[in-house]
């Protein structure tokens, strides 16, 4: 980030109320790539007392003009700063490289205090583990690097298609895979005092099954993952079906949080 701008807090972390009073928040922490439009429909599945809340990387959106992002601190810090002073009871939820940043969110919390009730983590490895399934944007020309994108999913081909729109969004898309590429967290005796749940599809070249159980590395309370049918944007193809066991799982947190996930 440029060190002669600071964004402002509601640009850093979208709000979303729903329409009753919340009882709890979820945060979600977006993909490589990513941006906070790609989860504003998430609002519709989410009970009315649940609070959404979205985290909005530098380099796209109102964000556009700042410095790209070097690390995952640069992803992750923002945002803990831009949360509201009323978060109150909170979740954290991140999908694929967002698990990386929603596990650093956490843990920062989890330093300042303020653990939150658990953390979701969706089609990714485990934070003290090696990128098994790396893209290495810097080998990539342009086109190399559309084509990886379009075999993960998770991005409007039409975005990638537009000439215009390509050249806006793949310096960040650039960005986004390096730090997801190189990122390992080797602090020593790393563990989070929160539940962690963790989802993934079964189809998942990205991030197979097998990988997921890693999540037990970094958590005090058992880690039982769950797989629901499709690929590394498993929630795309039934977004219904993700939330019915979303839902549950942010009920789990929010009534015990000293239950296992």
């Amino acid at each position: 980030m440029s060190a002669s701008f600071t964004p402002a807090p509601e640009d850093v972390v979208w709000d979303l109320p729903g329409d009753a009073p919340h009882r709890l928040s979820l945060l979600v922490l977006p993909h490589a790539g990513g941006n906070a439009h790609a989860y504003g429909a998430w609002r519709a599945h989410l009970p009315a007392d649940v609070r959404l809340l979205i985290g909005q990387y530098p380099g796209r959106g109102a964000r556009y003009c700042e410095d790209l992002p070097a690390s995952v601190d640069d992803l992750a810090l923002p945002v803990v700063d831009a949360l509201p002073a009323d978060v109150g009871a909170l979740v954290v939820l991140g999908h694929s490289m967002g698990s990386l940043v929603a596990f650093e969110v956490t843990r920062a919390l989890q330093a300042a205090g303020r653990t939150p009730l658990g953390l979701v983590a969706s089609a990714c490895r485990a934070p003290v583990l090696p990128n098994q399934a790396p893209v290495h944007p810097e080998r990539l020309d342009d086109d190399e690097l559309v084509a990886a994108i379009k075999e993960r999913g998770g991005t409007d081909d039409g975005i990638l298609d537009d000439p215009e729109l390509r050249e806006i969004v793949l310096p960040a898309i650039r960005a986004d895979f390096a730090i997801d590429d190189a990122y390992r967290c080797t602090a020593p005796d790393v563990r989070l005092d929160c539940p962690v749940a963790v989802l993934g599809g079964d189809a998942d070249p990205i991030v197979p099954v097998e990988l997921l159980a890693g999540w037990a590395l970094v958590a005090d309370h058992a880690v039982a993952p769950e797989v629901l049918p499709g690929d590394h944007f498993y929630f795309q193809q039934d977004l219904a079906g993700f939330f019915a066991r979303l839902n549950p799982v942010l009920r789990s947190f929010d009534t015990a949080p000293a239950a296992t996930a």
